[in-house]
């Protein structure tokens, strides 16, 4: 027989169907997010590791190739690829430190592929790696772009019983996240 809406002072609390029940809240779907948490996390991994040895990136000419990428959206931008008020950002924000954002992009990637692999604090790495993913998209770049923004946002979704197959079993509860057993 199907849940009834229930009554909650003045509000009406809907009953969460069998399936994203499964999906975001019960232990058994966490082997289908360790799958796609491992995919997403390596992705972000080989990308940053590749950036953290480029000296582009990260050593003494730390900012050209982000500098060449920024390029590259602003021509978009000229051709209507690319939103005005997005190449306005990179233009008057990035593009003066590209540096700095050089060492964010390069680190962060790498920070966020730990995280995932790991499973540690798989939410929030899948958020930050969305974040970056929406990012290059504004930019016009698709590549993988789309499908590692999905999957990202999918791990947010699913941040209480993604990392279950790694440290967020433990980490999440020390941190006041408990699971209750059923």
């Amino acid at each position: 027989m199907a849940k009834q809406n229930v009554m909650e002072g003045s509000r009406v609390v809907v009953p969460e169907n069998p399936v994203s029940f499964f999906l975001f809240n019960s232990t058994r779907s966490a082997w289908i997010w360790l799958i796609i948490r491992l995919y997403v996390g390596y992705t972000w991994l080989t990308s940053g590791w590749g950036k953290l040895h480029n000296p582009a990136w990260t050593g003494e000419e730390s900012g050209a190739a982000l500098t060449g990428f920024l390029q590259g959206a602003l021509g978009k931008a000229e051709a209507g690829e690319v939103s005005s008020w997005y190449a306005s950002f990179l233009e008057n924000i990035v593009l003066p430190h590209a540096s700095v954002f050089s060492y964010m992009v390069a680190y962060g990637e790498v920070l966020v592929g730990l995280g995932l692999i790991l499973g540690l604090l798989t939410g929030i790495a899948a958020f930050f790696g969305s974040i970056m993913n929406v990012s290059f998209l504004f930019a016009g770049t698709i590549s993988s772009n789309p499908i590692m923004f999905i999957l990202a946002t999918w791990l947010v979704l699913a941040w209480k019983v993604a990392g279950w197959y790694g440290l967020d079993r433990w980490a999440l509860p020390l941190l006041g996240t408990p699971w209750n057993r059923k």
